[in-house]
């Protein structure tokens, strides 16, 4: 089952590499016939399969702010469905790869601001030429670090919660047998 392709995953994704609020979403979804309520998004981000929001102001007087979900929340919404299509539980969803790619895809993203912070901070600071070329030297060290440990952490994180070829869980045999 294949409720949206790479392509077009991909295509979502770099239009909304900003985030996006969680009734466009599920406007996502609608049209495919996957039943994906407000409240079962809300459970999915409580049970930690979906990153969570972070608050945005909107432009305009008493506009206040909303919540703009990660885009790769799109990406692990159609992996759930896909998987429970499979006859995997909740639980052994949270249990998967899944779980944990949110997670290091949260990592990656606060690291990525403390690395921007950095950046920032050292572009605004007054520092001689050669203390300068130091830092940024580190800086940029430290982004190829962290990179590399997110992608050793994401192959460290597949091969952990990897099924093996053409095994089932109970549940997937269980309605395999139509019990």
């Amino acid at each position: 089952m294949e409720i949206l392709g790479p392509e077009e995953i991909a295509r979502i994704e770099a239009q909304h590499s900003g985030g996006l609020p969680a009734k466009a979403i599920l406007a996502i979804f609608v049209p495919r016939g996957v039943a994906l309520s407000e409240g079962t998004f809300r459970k999915y981000v409580q049970a930690g399969l979906l990153p969570r929001s972070r608050r945005v102001g909107r432009k305009g007087k008493h506009r206040g702010s909303q919540g703009l979900y990660p885009v790769e929340a799109v990406r692990r919404i159609n992996a759930i469905k896909k998987m429970m299509a499979e006859g995997l539980t909740l639980e052994e969803i949270r249990r998967s790869f899944v779980f944990f790619k949110n997670s290091i895809d949260q990592l990656g993203r606060g690291l990525e601001e403390v690395l921007d912070g950095f950046g920032a901070e050292l572009r605004f600071r007054a520092f001689g030429d050669r203390r300068r070329k130091e830092l940024e030297a580190e800086l940029d060290g430290l982004r190829f670090r962290s990179q590399e440990l997110l992608k050793d952490l994401a192959r460290l994180g597949s091969a952990v919660t990897a099924r093996a070829e053409g095994t089932l869980t109970a549940v997937a045999v269980a309605a395999r047998e139509g019990t």
